[in-house]
């Protein structure tokens, strides 16, 4: 590969890192369901999150911004990131007895918004 192209690649990936930086400096991370596990696994992290875990699951209650898709994958989605960045500097992981992944693409949709805390 010729010199400018390396060059261009570089400056890419330099400005694919800047737009996914917050202005905090740091990455942004949600915490959302694994595609893998099976609606039972989900539904039992769901209802610990939303239950004793803490997180705050009204925006997934019917009429809410959160309610449609009404899957348990998108429920359960929404409540584990509530839960995550509410207490990921408190030491809370993104685990749920391995229900759940952290990822770097923004799982809001429509007026759902996913937050992010740095």
């Amino acid at each position: 590969m010729s010199s400018a192209l390396h060059r261009i690649l570089l400056v890419l990936c330099l400005v694919s890192l800047l737009l996914q930086m917050t202005a905090g400096g740091g990455f942004r991370e949600w915490c959302i369901a694994d595609e893998q596990t099976p609606d039972e696994e989900l539904l039992k992290a769901l209802d610990w999150a939303c239950g004793k875990g803490g997180a705050d699951c009204s925006k997934i209650q019917v009429n809410q911004p959160c309610y449609h898709p009404n899957t348990i994958k998108d429920h359960a989605s929404y409540a584990f990131n509530n839960y995550y960045q509410k207490f990921k500097n408190k030491g809370a992981t993104c685990y749920f007895n391995s229900a759940a992944i952290i990822t770097d693409l923004d799982p809001s949709h429509n007026s759902c918004k996913f937050e992010t805390v740095p």
